[in-house]
Formats: C-alpha cells, structure tokens, sequence
C-alpha cells in the first residue's frame, strides 16, 4: 500500500491519533513524516520543543537516546557546549553511546533542547528527521501533537 492510500484510510474514519499516525507513518516518505512533525514540535497548540524532545528522550530505546544526543550536541557550538550542566558539558558531540546516555536524566535533555534551539532553530527539523525514522516512539508526544503532524503530513498529498 503506497502512503497515499494510507492517508485516503485515515481520512475516511480519523479515529484514534496514535493509530492514525502510526498507519500514516509507516507508508509516508520519511521527509513527509519529519515535515508533520516539525509542526507538531513548533505549534503553539502544544508544549514547548524542549519539553517534547524530553519525553520523547525517556520513551526512547538506549540507541534511540544516544542518535538524539549526538545530533543535539552536534548542533551546538563549542562555547555553547561549556556552558552546559556538569555532566553534560564533557560529552563529545558524535560520540555518545547507548550506555552514555542512559546515563542522563530527561530534565537535561530539555534543558540542552533549550539551548540547542537557541543556537540552532534548524535542530528542529533535524530532530523531526530523526524521530521520522523512529515513529513507534512518536506517539509518546501526545495525541494532539499526533493530530497536528497527521494534519500536516495530509496537507502534503
């Protein structure tokens, strides 16, 4: 089934978000996927990005938390990575394993979040990419955001 169908089978019942996205998802070129999430991260209908990118960090698997850190810590300068918490600030962009990062506690991956979108509101996109690749976890940003990614990724056809 190519993802046109999937949007036409989720268009004709729009039932539960988490289903629906999930069905949409699986068929959907992966830049369709990260483009309906990307509004989902920046609408002012849901939590702010870092607050997200948080729960979505503790729904992640150790691999999962580990590709998410990388990309964060790439995004930021180095000046910006010095002025991160103790723990967080000797971590070397590119280079953080699953272990590593089960290692850090959600409340910091906000708080780098924060910093990162600061420096670099591209990150946002980027983390879309990311998590466009990992979709199972994305139900865990709720089913409004679900809802404003589905409406997004429809829009697309």
């Amino acid at each position: 089934m190519d993802w046109m169908n999937a949007v036409e089978g989720v268009l004709g019942k729009l039932g539960d978000p988490h289903e629906d996205f999930q069905q949409v998802a699986q068929a959907a070129p992966p830049d369709v996927v990260a483009g309906g999430l990307s509004q989902a991260f920046r609408s002012d209908q849901t939590p702010a990005f870092p607050d997200m990118l948080a729960n979505l960090f503790s729904h992640s698997n150790p691999d999962q938390r580990a590709g998410l850190l990388n990309q964060l810590l790439g995004s930021l300068g180095p000046g910006v990575l010095a002025a991160l918490p103790a723990g967080l600030s000797s971590l070397v962009p590119g280079s953080i394993t699953p272990q590593q990062a089960n290692q850090i506690p959600p409340e910091q991956v906000q708080q780098m979040a924060a910093h990162a979108e600061r420096q670099n509101p591209t990150i946002v996109d980027q983390v879309s990419s990311f998590y466009a690749q990992h979709p199972q976890v994305v139900k865990a940003i709720g089913g409004l955001a679900l809802s404003i990614a589905l409406q997004h990724m429809l829009q697309r056809r």
